[in-house]
């Protein structure tokens, strides 16, 4: 009987166990696009890196990173590139939630020919975690972050969290 409760207590508590954020990014990244971390990104000069949202519409119209480019997941479209004239060497970081739809969107940015693109490590949560602001469609300061899902959203630690 006695373990029979450890086990039933262990299965319990597996289940429910909050992985970190390195767990969930090893689980869905493979690392072919190299991270950046929030620090290093809050010390570069802004107007060198072009920053690229790689989360739907509805997210990136709640809050984004100042002056980013919304590319889409589902729908991503790289017109923005060209239409903007980036050059395939400036420095390109693509954020979305945490750091897995990103990874996807930096390597179809890298396929096409640019050479500087970086995956923001933990996204826009964790920028906002680490107190950095975001910004709404008004080029506004926001506490609010759309948080994906409820289960994506446990990362987010500061702000407010939207589900819409």
């Amino acid at each position: 009987m006695h373990y029979f409760l450890i086990l039933i207590a262990f299965i319990t508590f597996s289940g429910n166990a909050q992985h970190s954020l390195r767990d969930v990014l090893d689980k869905y990244n493979d690392e072919s696009i190299p991270y950046i971390h929030v620090s290093e990104l809050a010390k570069l000069d802004k107007s060198k890196v072009i920053l690229v949202d790689a989360r739907e519409k509805e997210e990136f119209n709640i809050s984004h990173l100042k002056n980013a480019f919304y590319s889409g997941y589902n729908d991503f479209d790289p017109r923005f590139l060209k239409q903007n004239r980036i050059s395939k060497d400036r420095k390109i970081i693509v954020y979305c939630s945490l750091g897995v739809r990103s990874e996807d969107i930096a390597k179809k940015i890298r396929k096409l020919g640019y050479t500087e693109v970086y995956n923001l490590y933990g996204g826009i949560f964790e920028w906002k975690n680490k107190g950095f602001p975001v910004f709404d469609t008004e080029g506004k300061t926001t506490e609010k972050v759309h948080a994906f899902s409820k289960e994506w959203g446990i990362y987010l630690k500061k702000g407010q969290k939207v589900y819409e």
